[in-house]
This record gives structure tokens, C-alpha cells and sequence, in this order.
């Protein structure tokens, strides 16, 4: 924390690479703030984040350890009810963010509990929440409604739509847009114009002018509960429809401590790991190192495709590579299907990938890629969706091992 000569402390989230929030990081930010708020010589605070960058939300590493119960939680309500509304909104001194590059998730719910938002055109900014298998847990589904409008914050919310500035100004979400490099000191003058009563000091969750009539507000919710029956995870949408429902019909309080006992029941479902899972594994193959093309290597030009097998994955592998335009010949396959000759696979003869998305065991594989490396050309690719199997089990009896792969 800074403190400069006109009063205004300047608290600044320093995690990279995205200055992800963690326990540690809450509670670095409460001691600052609090110090903040206990000092004579701040008028006001301004809250932003390192390296052009507010904060990409919650680190979900961390839920991972929760769910494996790793890690341990603060009591429920503590972050979103006793420090981020308690503490935060409700001070006695004005709070200004300073969003620059991204305001995702967390990040975004503590931004909304400020007295103001400063943003700059290009930012990204959105609650992603669901697409882990939880929802918003810092006040999110209480305070969007409220910045934005119902509908909007519902799409928002169960699209996991981001936004950029420009809109998020447009909707109310922010207060100003301005260059990158007045972002500071545009937040550092908001702050002290709130604090000097020159400008509205606002607490979002007191704000209704956004709100809809509560008989609007069912229609609202009753349309929005008939498209959330479509969704992959129909309980992830009608569990958050009915939180943000909560706070419109009951009050913001009561919307809180809906919004975090619900939290705690969808992180710890069975959607909720599986989703965790696939958002880490995306991410570490996003940090797989890169191939040195210094060695010369030329990608293998791909031009048409064989797929073995037609069942659920292998039709629906088909599917992707139909409409990104290439060319795939389709193969309803089991193991023993090559034993008789491999006539009716002859137009395989000039396919650049095969692609096994068949049922079987580990002969039943090794066999299908043995017969097809005597048919297809020597610069195809054969990769495989299977992935309770060794690869290197399943490309043991062919002659080229280089070329077997495992598709994501």
C-alpha cells in the first residue's frame, strides 16, 4: 500500500501473472485495507493491480485442493459477507478500482463492491464462474443485477459472457473509461471527489434503479429457468437463477448468504470436479513448451481425414472435421474388422490422418494400426482417442512408433 500527499492509499494486487486471488491474497488485501481505513492521513482508497492487469479471479488451484480437501476455507461468509460487504462497501471511507486489462471473476465482485469503477476501453471484464461448476462467491449474483440490469446480468452470469470496457461502460458496470495511462490518476481524483462529496458515493448493493418490478422480475426468472433446462449441467443455472433470485425477492443479505451456502454445495458436486479437471489440464497444455523449429521441422499438410469408428466419439469427431472443411472418410469398425482384408478400406490410401475411436482392447487397437500402416501412406498420422490405454502399449507392433499420438 501506498499513501500519497493528497490522501489517497493506493492498494495494489501483485500476483502474476494475472494477479490471481487466494486465501493469502484476501487477507493481505483486508490488512491493508483496514490499515487504510484506520489512518488519519487517507482520505480515500484506490484499489488496482500490477503489470496493467486488476485481477483474473480466483486461482482455481485452489478449489482443486479444496474439493481434495487440501485446503482449507475461511468460515462461510467471511470473504463475501464480513470483509468484502462489511468491510469493503460498507466503509467509512470511498474505494475507487482501477480496472486496466482484465477484471475476471473475483476480481470483478470485489471491483463491484467499490463506490466507483474506473476503467479503461479495452479491459476484459465477466463473471466466469459456471464454466468451473460454481457460481459467482464474492457477491457477484447480488451486485450485477443491480450495476446492469436483470437480464443482462443473467446472460452474463449463465453465459459466462466477458465483456470489454467500452460495453461495460455502456451498461453501467463502470463509471468512466479513460486511457491506460490516466487510469491512476483518474481513480486517485474519482476517489477524492466521493470523499469531499462532490460525487455520489454509491453502494451497489443499495442501488434498485436497474431493478426490474418484482412481477417482471418472475417473468424474467420463469424464461430463464425454461433455457437453463437445455443447458449440459441443468442444475449449475437453476442453482444460480434461484441465488439471484433470492437477493431480488428477500434483499441483498439474504442474496449473500444464499449465494455462499449454494457455493459451497456446487464446488464440492461431481460437475464441479470434472470441470475444475478440464479448466487445469486446458491450462497446462496452454504451458506445454513449444516445438524448436529450429531443427527444421515442416508441419505434415492435412488434407483428409480417417475415422474409425461410428459411435458416439467417433461420429462426433467426424462431425468437428466436416465443418472445418475437410474432407473424412467415415469407418463403422471393431477389432476383428480388418482380419478379412482391407478392400473396403482402400481409400485410405491416400489419407494424411487416421483418427481410432473404436470399442476394445488393447490386441483389438494394436491390430487395427498394425493392418492400416500397410494401407495407408508413409506420412500419415495415426493418433487415437482412447485414453485408459498406454499409447505406447497400442503402438508397440507398428514399425513407425514416432507418429502415434493421444487426442485431448
Amino acid at each position: 500500500m501506498e499513501v500519497g500527499c493528497d490522501g489517497v492509499a493506493v492498494i495494489t494486487i501483485v500476483h502474476p501473472p494475472i494477479n490471481s486471488l487466494s486465501f493469502e491474497i484476501m487477507e493481505s488485501l483486508e490488512k491493508h485495507y483496514k490499515e487504510a481505513l484506520g489512518r488519519d492521513d487517507v482520505k480515500a482508497i484506490v484499489l488496482t493491480g500490477a503489470d496493467g492487469k486488476l485481477s483474473g479471479g480466483f486461482d482455481v488451484g485452489i478449489l482443486k485442493g479444496i474439493q481434495e480437501g487440501k485446503i482449507e476455507q475461511p468460515k462461510l461468509g467471511y470473504l463475501s459477507i464480513d470483509f468484502i460487504t462489511g468491510t469493503l462497501e460498507d466503509a467509512s471511507k470511498p474505494c475507487v478500482s482501477a480496472i486496466d486489462g482484465l477484471a475476471i471473476g473475483g476480481g470483478l465482485e470485489i471491483s463491484m463492491a467499490c463506490h466507483a469503477r474506473i476503467c479503461t476501453s479495452t479491459a476484459d471484464i465477466g463473471l466466469p464462474e459456471l464454466t468451473v461448476g460454481v457460481i459467482p462467491g464474492f457477491g457477484g449474483t447480488q451486485r450485477l443485477p443491480r450495476l446492469v440490469g436483470l437480464t443482462k446480468a443473467l446472460e452474463m452470469i449463465l453465459v459466462s459472457k466477458i465483456i470489454k470496457g467500452n460495453e461495460a461502460h455502456r451498461l453501467g458496470l463502470v463509471d468512466a473509461i479513460v486511457p491506460p495511462n490516466e487510469l491512476l490518476d483518474t481513480a486517485r481524483h474519482w476517489a477524492l471527489d466521493i470523499a469531499e462529496c462532490r460525487r455520489p458515493w454509491i453502494r451497489t448493493l443499495h442501488k434498485s434503479d436497474k431493478l426490474v418490478t418484482l412481477e417482471k422480475a418472475r417473468e424474467i426468472f420463469k424464461s430463464e429457468r425454461v433455457q437453463a433446462k437445455q443447458a449440459a449441467y441443468i442444475q449449475l443455472p437453476l442453482e444460480c437463477i434461484d441465488v439471484i433470485e433470492e437477493g431480488i425477492v428477500a434483499g441483498p443479505l439474504a442474496g449473500l448468504w444464499k449465494e455462499s451456502h449454494c457455493f459451497q454445495k456446487l464446488l464440492f458436486s461431481g460437475p464441479s470436479k470434472c470441470l475444475v479437471n478440464v479448466y487445469l489440464a486446458q491450462q497446462e497444455t496452454l504451458n506445454a513448451p513449444v516445438i524448436n523449429n529450429n531443427l527444421g521441422l515442416v508441419p505434415r499438410k492435412i488434407k483428409k481425414v480417417a475415422v474409425l469408428g461410428g459411435g458416439l466419439m467417433g461420429s462426433g469427431i467426424a462431425t468437428a472435421l466436416i465443418l472445418s472443411n475437410f474432407p473424412v472418410i467415415l469407418k463403422e469398425v471393431d477389432g476383428n474388422l480388418l482380419k478379412g482384408g482391407l478392400d473396403r478400406v482402400q481409400g485410405f490410401k491416400d489419407v494424411d490422418m487416421v483418427i481410432e475411436a473404436i470399442s476394445g482392447n488393447v490386441s483389438s487397437k494394436q491390430q487395427v494400426f498394425t493392418d492400416l500402416e500397410k494401407y495407408c501412406p508413409s506420412h500419415c498420422v495415426f493418433t487415437t482417442n482412447t485414453s485408459a490405454i498406454d499409447l505406447n502399449l497400442i503402438g508397440a507392433k507398428t514399425m513407425s512408433q514416432d507418429v502415434m499420438s493421444k487426442i485431448l
